[in-house]
């Protein structure tokens, strides 16, 4: 009756979405993955489509959250599951101890890999907006996905720094030349490009509507909808 060690768990589609990557420690001993009786597959034939998570990175004001709004509604209209997750949403609520130090900004995006891995295991499409500009938590919430089976897509929302900047939606490029905000990404914080994402949006060149186009192109070649819709 007992379920399985949290590193080792596997269910009737070959993994639980708390399998644990090999050399992550956890401090909580002696815990075990309670497995129950609905498969991924049973999941995923009630909601008609695969879950997924869409993992959106870029500069501050490149155009993330919009596409996101975008692509989420569109998903919508076509009967897809989805759920936004957005950079400065979840600091309201689940991240609100977090700052923007590299430590937090690191624990800001394991938890979101955690959230969004558990949205897609449930059969839903996941749109997560962070600047998560560090390769190294991107990769780790990718190995996440991976390791649980998940499908996973990096989209690098590729703006230049100059024409985001000129864009400055929230007035924060102003304040951090100012020298009011320290660590800004992009001004005296890097932003560390992804090589090798999935999709890659220059939304400079790009309208909204091309850029979700090219998200939907995406994910129907990988199986994940269907032209005319969704598929299982």
């Amino acid at each position: 009756m007992g379920g399985e060690s949290v590193s080792t768990a596997s269910t009737t589609n070959g993994t639980t979405p708390y399998s644990v990557p090999a050399g992550v420690a956890t401090k909580a001993q002696n815990i075990y993955f309670h497995e129950g009786n609905l498969s991924r597959d049973e999941r995923e034939a009630l909601m008609g489509h695969k879950g997924a998570t869409i993992w959106m990175t870029g500069l501050s004001g490149s155009g993330k959250s919009t596409v996101a709004v975008a692509f989420e509604q569109v998903l919508h209209q076509r009967g897809i599951h989805a759920y936004r997750l957005d950079g400065d949403n979840v600091r309201f609520g689940l991240n609100k101890n977090l700052g923007f130090s590299a430590e937090d900004r690191a624990e800001n995006i394991r938890r979101i890999g955690e959230v969004a891995k558990l949205f897609a295991d449930a059969g839903m499409v996941v749109i997560t907006s962070f600047i998560s500009p560090y390769k190294a938590d991107r990769d780790a919430a990718r190995e996440l996905h991976k390791a649980a089976g998940l499908a996973f897509y990096e989209v690098h929302v590729n703006c230049p720094l100059e024409e985001a900047e000129k864009r400055d939606p929230k007035g924060l490029y102003k304040k951090a030349r100012a020298g009011q905000i320290k660590g800004f990404t992009g001004i005296d914080d890097p932003f560390e490009a992804p090589e090798q994402a999935e999709i890659d949006l220059r939304t400079d060149q790009l309208s909204v509507e091309q850029a979700v186009q090219v998200m939907l192109d995406k994910l129907e070649e990988g199986g994940i909808l269907s032209a005319a819709g969704s598929q299982v």
